[in-house]
């Protein structure tokens, strides 16, 4: 059982059931919620939410941290159109800048750093500390803590690399509603509908989808991965968009998002293969680095410099081991040539 939930064997001998983590509501539509996936996520939203209050605690000590000002300043805006130009403004985003970044991952970048510098922390998380156990994004994508001072957002990184922005984009009109929660599956709920409304309207525009060339047949896959490849985004959220559009039925969505679905585990599937057979690539370091995000590990240094933080709060921060606290904090400088 402590395996399976991944909780100390102790928790099994207490007096009372444990609380279980609240990170606000679960906007997921999910066919059965009994998977043992569940169970992995359970525990990432108690690693995080911890996190989260690590950072809270040390933003509190600082004088001149302010609250965030885009955490609920929409709360009752319910229009994707309105939503979307409050979230561009909130953070100054460029759809043009955007899409001049050389690839979906790097575009991400700039949108994340836009993201960071207005106070939000994003973290890319689809696992509980080790590949085996990796959350499929059919049960969650994305999750955002509402927090004033501290605001969260999470994106699972086991999904597309393409699809990274959108779910950043996606759980921002959420912390600019005010509202917490975790998100994955079909978008039935009308917030989750609004926020991916929000989101899609922020990186797509209307004419975009509208004036694409449908002639039926393998054409238009050349001219969805067209518009995909140039605007930075998915495939599948230009069908979705296009069916939102009532320019194809659901039945062609469908087989679009299936058919996508399945290419891009088949690549997944030979980049593993792939890497299995090939020395070198990014350190551990590197990685974790990009995984934490350049607010988190900000926060983490200052505390470690100051004093405030100990090594032991700051690796229960970042979640990793003490031992790897300090090279993983050590600053990267680049050669010059």
């Amino acid at each position: 059982m402590a395996q399976q939930y991944h909780r100390p064997l102790l928790t099994f001998y207490m007096a009372e059931v444990p609380a279980r983590v609240n990170v606000g509501q679960d906007f997921r539509t999910l066919p059965d919620r009994s998977d043992p996936s569940n169970a992995l996520l359970e525990t990432l939203l108690r690693d995080v939410k911890a996190r989260q209050a690590l950072v809270r605690e040390a933003l509190e000590d600082d004088d001149d941290v302010t609250p965030v000002q885009l955490v609920g300043a929409e709360v009752s805006t319910r229009n994707a159109g309105r939503l979307s130009d409050a979230l561009i403004d909130a953070i100054g985003f460029d759809r043009e800048a955007y899409r001049a970044r050389s690839s979906a991952e790097e575009a991400f970048s700039y949108l994340r750093a836009l993201v960071e510098a207005r106070g939000v922390f994003v973290l890319l998380a689809g696992d509980c500390g080790h590949w085996s156990t990796a959350i499929d994004v059919s049960v969650f994508r994305g999750f955002a803590i509402a927090d004033a001072l501290a605001p969260f957002v999470v994106v699972n990184d086991q999904d597309a690399k393409s699809a990274w922005s959108f779910t950043l984009l996606h759980e921002l009109a959420h912390l600019l509603l005010g509202e917490s929660g975790v998100s994955g599956g079909p978008p039935q709920g009308a917030v989750e509908q609004l926020c991916n409304d929000t989101a899609a309207a922020t990186l797509i525009s209307i004419s975009e989808i509208r004036d694409l060339p449908l002639e039926g047949g393998v054409a238009d896959l050349r001219h969805i991965n067209a518009l995909a490849d140039r605007a930075k985004v998915s495939r599948a959220m230009i069908a979705y968009q296009l069916y939102r559009a009532g320019r194809i039925t659901l039945v062609v969505w469908e087989g679009l998002r299936d058919a996508f679905q399945a290419e891009w585990l088949a690549k997944k599937d030979r980049d593993k293969e792939r890497n299995r057979t090939t020395d070198g690539g990014p350190s551990w370091y590197i990685v974790r680095r990009h995984r934490l995000g350049a607010a988190l590990l900000a926060v983490a240094r200052q505390g470690m410099a100051d004093g405030s933080l100990t090594p032991t709060r700051a690796a229960k921060m970042l979640g990793v081991n003490p031992m790897n606290v300090y090279p993983l904090l050590a600053e990267t400088r680049r050669v010059a040539a």
